[in-house]
C-alpha cells in the first residue's frame, strides 16, 4: 500500500536547524584520544548510538562574546562550547576557577538556572575563537525524522579539567583512542553516524594538520549531506524516496556484507533514485564488496519498486521468498527459506521467514553482531499496518516473539533510522499491540459491532486522518479475536462471544 491509497501527502520537511559540535581530544600515553558519549536510549535523534557533546543552537548563545568571531559563527562557537560543559563538564574557555566551582555551575547551567553568558561574565571567563577549530559542516539526510545543520569544532581538553558524561541524557562517556573507537564500529558494538564515522577516522591520522583537513574535506559527501550512511560495518544505507505510508517518506535500501554484497529492498525505480543506489553499489565494488544479488524482503511496491530496474542495471539475479516471488511476479535465481543462510563470506546472513505483514516476508539476523535487517517487521517511525487478507495478526505477533528470543542487538528498519536496543522495541510492538488488543475487544463488548464504529471507539487517539490504515489493524486484530473465539463475527459485524 501506498500513502496515495489513502490520500495522504506527507508535509514538507522541515529546514534542518543550526547546532553545533565539538570534538574534545586530548594527547595521551597511547596516543591522541576523543571524548565520545553514547547517547540516551530515549532520545529521538540518535538514540543509544555513540556521539560527540553537542546540540541545537539556543537563540541566548548569540549575546554570548567570543574573542575573533563575531555574528553566527560567535553563536555557532557559543553553543558548541555551552553544550561541551553540559554534557561532558569541560569549561573551554580561558580563565580560571575551581573544580568545586565548575561543578556547580554545569549543575545551575543544566537547571537553566543560570544563562551561559552570565555564568562567563560573573567569573570574568571568556571564549576565545583560537580554541574552537572549524572542523566540517554537515546536514542531516531527509530520509531522518529530525534535521540538523551542524558545525563542528574541534577542541583540546584542558589539562587540568576532566570530562565527565552528563548523567541521564548520555548513557557513558569516555576518551578512547579513535581506532579502538573504530574497532567497535567494525562489530556492531557502537552505532556511529557518518560524521562521528569521519571525525574518528580522521582523528586516528598521524597529524593535526592532517586530521583537520579530512574533517574539513571528507568522503562520500554531496552538498554538506552524507552519500555514504554505515551505521554499523557492512550495513550501508541508500535511503531512496517512495510512495511509502506515512510518516516515512522514504525506504531503506541495504547494501549488506563485506567481501559479497546482496541489495535488500530497492523501493524506487525513479531514474535518479536508482542511479543514486547504483552509484553507491559500484563504488563499494571498487572496494572490494562485490555485489551478488539483489534481494526483497516482501512484495509491497515500496519495497519491490525498483528490484527489476536494479538487478538489470547491476547485472544481478534476484533473491526472494517463494510467497514473494509469486506476489510481485519476481523472476528469481535463489527462492529463501526460513533458516538458510545466503553465504556471504566474512558477513553470515541467516533469512528468517517472518509472515504477518505478508505472508512471505522476510528477515535477515546477523549473529555475530546481533544486528537484523527487518524490512517491515519494525519502524523507528510507527507501528507496521497489518493489512488483511495478506496481513495475518496472530502470525505478525508471533514473528515478534520469534525475534525476541533470538540473540538480537540493533534492528535496522526499511523505514526510519536504526534502532540500538531492537530487544526493547520488539518488547514495545508487543505491549502496544496487547494494549490495542484490549481496547478492540473493550469496544467489541461495549457494542461498537462495525468496523468504523471499533476503529472510532478504540483508535480516538488516533488522527481522524488516519483511521482508514488503522482500520486494516483493526481488522487484523479482529479476525484474531475471532479466531481464538474470543468475539463472534455475522459477515461485516463483530459481537461479543
Amino acid at each position: 500500500m501506498s500513502e496515495a491509497s489513502f490520500g495522504y501527502e506527507p508535509p514538507p520537511p522541515s529546514p534542518p536547524r543550526d547546532s553545533a559540535i565539538a570534538l574534545l581530544w586530548r594527547d595521551a600515553p597511547g596516543g591522541r584520544e576523543v571524548f565520545w558519549l553514547q547517547r540516551g536510549q530515549q532520545l529521538a535523534f540518535a538514540g543509544g548510538m555513540y556521539a560527540f557533546p553537542g546540540g541545537k543552537l539556543d537563540p541566548a548563545d548569540a549575546t554570548v562574546p567570543v574573542r575573533g568571531a563575531t555574528g553566527p559563527e560567535a553563536a555557532l562557537i557559543a553553543c558548541a562550547a555551552r553544550e561541551l560543559f553540559e554534557e561532558a563538564g569541560i569549561l573551554a574557555a580561558r580563565g580560571r576557577i575551581s573544580a568545586a566551582e565548575r561543578a556547580r555551575l554545569r549543575d545551575a547551567l543544566v537547571a537553566g538556572t543560570l544563562p551561559f553568558a552570565r555564568l562567563l561574565a560573573d567569573h570574568g571567563l571568556s571564549l576565545d575563537a583560537r580554541d574552537f577549530l572549524p572542523a566540517g559542516r554537515w546536514i542531516t539526510p531527509p530520509f531522518l525524522p529530525a534535521g540538523f545543520d551542524a558545525r563542528l569544532f574541534l577542541v583540546e581538553a584542558p589539562a587540568e579539567q576532566e570530562a565527565r558524561a552528563l548523567p541521564g541524557e548520555c548513557a557513558e562517556g569516555a576518551f578512547i583512542r579513535p581506532r579502538e573507537a573504530l574497532a567497535r564500529w567494525s562489530s556492531g558494538r557502537a552505532l556511529l553516524h557518518p560524521p562521528t564515522h569521519n571525525a574518528l577516522e580522521a582523528l586516528a591520522l598521524p597529524t593535526l594538520p592532517e586530521a583537520l583537513d579530512r574533517l574539513r574535506r571528507p568522503r562520500f559527501v554531496r552538498e554538506l549531506v552524507a552519500e555514504r550512511i554505515e551505521f554499523q560495518e557492512g550495513i550501508v544505507l541508500v535511503p531512496l524516496r517512495t510512495p511509502t505510508l506515512p510518516p516515512a517518506t522514504h525506504t531503506n535500501c541495504y547494501v549488506a556484507g563485506l567481501a559479497e554484497t546482496v541489495i535488500v529492498d530497492p523501493g524506487s525505480d525513479e531514474p535518479t533514485e536508482l542511479q543514486q543506489l547504483v552509484a553507491m553499489v559500484r563504488a563499494l565494488e571498487a572496494e572490494g564488496r562485490r555485489p551478488v544479488a539483489v534481494l526483497a524482503t516482501h512484495h509491497h511496491q515500496d519495497h519491490v519498486g525498483g528490484v527489476r530496474a536494479a538487478a538489470r542495471a547491476l547485472g544481478l539475479p534476484v533473491w526472494a521468498h517463494a510467497l514473494t516471488a509469486e506476489k510481485a511476479g519476481l523472476d528469481c535465481g535463489r527462492l529463501l527459506s526460513d533458516g538458510e543462510e545466503l553465504g556471504l563470506p566474512g558477513f553470515p546472513l541467516v533469512a528468517l521467514h517472518t509472515p504477518g505483514h505478508t505472508r512471505g516476508h522476510l528477515a535477515l539476523h546477523h549473529p555475530p553482531s546481533g544486528a537484523v535487517l527487518a524490512g517491515d517487521l519494525v519502524s523507528s517511525l510507527s507501528t507496521i499496518v497489518i493489512d488483511p487478507p495478506e496481513g495475518n495478526m496472530a502470525d505478525y505477533l508471533a514473528s515478534l516473539r520469534r525475534l525476541l528470543a533470538l540473540p538480537v542487538a540493533t534492528i535496522f528498519p526499511a523505514h526510519g533510522a536504526p534502532i540500538v536496543d531492537g530487544p526493547g522495541k520488539l518488547r514495545e510492538y508487543l505491549q502496544h499491540r496487547a494494549a490495542r488488543e484490549a481496547q478492540i475487544l473493550a469496544a467489541v463488548r461495549a457494542g461498537a459491532e462495525s468496523l468504523a464504529a471499533v476503529v472510532a471507539s478504540a483508535y480516538a487517539d488516533t488522527p481522524p486522518f488516519l483511521h482508514p490504515i488503522a482500520e486494516r489493524s483493526a481488522l487484523a486484530h479482529l479476525e484474531k479475536l475471532a479466531g481464538e473465539g474470543s468475539i463472534a463475527r455475522a459477515g461485516e459485524r463483530f459481537l461479543a462471544a
